[in-house]
């Protein structure tokens, strides 16, 4: 069974930075499509971004294009999402999640999630 662990979240001041990390375990990374999405109070969860298998190609949600940047080391298994230029709203919690096929941007193409890790932007 895919299990996918998040980190790095926190309370940050406009403007500044943040890497999240996402560890996956229990199959082989490298065969999963893997994204970024948040989900502020209130609100449905949100597209961030994807990569594809081989990290060769990624794909941004338009609020956050030019500001983040999603990556992926295959040979530690883990995921991440550097976040630059925060904002408020930004403000969210953060999740990772694993598919089985590359170009998805809804909640509804990926199979596994993790637990979540909060990012706080203060104004």
């Amino acid at each position: 069974q895919v299990q996918l662990v998040e980190s790095g979240g926190g309370l940050v001041q406009v403007g500044g930075s943040l890497r999240l990390s996402c560890a996956f375990s229990g199959r082989t990374f490298s065969n999963y499509a893997m994204a970024w999405f948040r989900q502020a109070p209130g609100k449905e969860r949100e597209f961030v971004a994807r990569i594809n298998r081989n990290n060769a190609f990624s794909y941004y949600g338009d609020s956050v294009k030019g500001r983040f940047t999603i990556s992926r080391d295959n040979a530690k298994n883990t995921l991440y999402l550097q976040m630059n230029s925060l904002k408020p709203e930004d403000t969210a919690v953060y999740y990772c999640a694993a598919g089985f096929r590359s170009g998805e941007t809804t909640t509804d193409g990926y199979h596994y999630w993790g637990q979540g890790t909060q990012v706080s932007v203060s104004s």
